[in-house]
């Protein structure tokens, strides 16, 4: 049985402990195969009914223009995230298949809606 020193094990293994821990920092480990920018401005998703494609994960950034919070909520999504006033928040999705997954903002449900068209 070979025994390795631990300064031996340490050189073999390092390269690997930097690089994942860089790819984690970066967000590589979190990449997304499709970007999408939805705002929220006078408690209305714009643009209210995105296009993105199927098969794909994807990354919305949300950014709240408005001067009070709201939740972004999906239910269809499977996603709750709630998005400060005058700031923004990323949400990961998918890869989802075609059709249409219903959200909304749950602080202003009564005008805060959208559909994720999926083609």
């Amino acid at each position: 049985m070979n025994r390795f020193s631990f300064s031996t094990l340490v050189t073999l293994v390092m390269p690997l402990v930097l690089a994942v821990s860089g790819a984690l920092a970066s967000g590589a480990a979190l990449a997304a195969d499709f970007e999408l920018a939805l705002a929220i401005k006078d408690h209305r998703f714009e643009p209210s009914e995105p296009v993105v494609p199927a098969n794909q994960r994807v990354r919305l950034t949300v950014h709240n223009q408005d001067s009070t919070p709201e939740e972004f909520e999906s239910k269809a999504l499977g996603r709750e995230k709630i998005i400060p006033a005058k700031a923004k928040a990323v949400i990961f999705v998918g890869p989802l298949k075609p059709g249409r997954y219903a959200f909304f903002g749950e602080f202003h449900e009564a005008t805060a809606q959208g559909v994720l068209v999926v083609q």
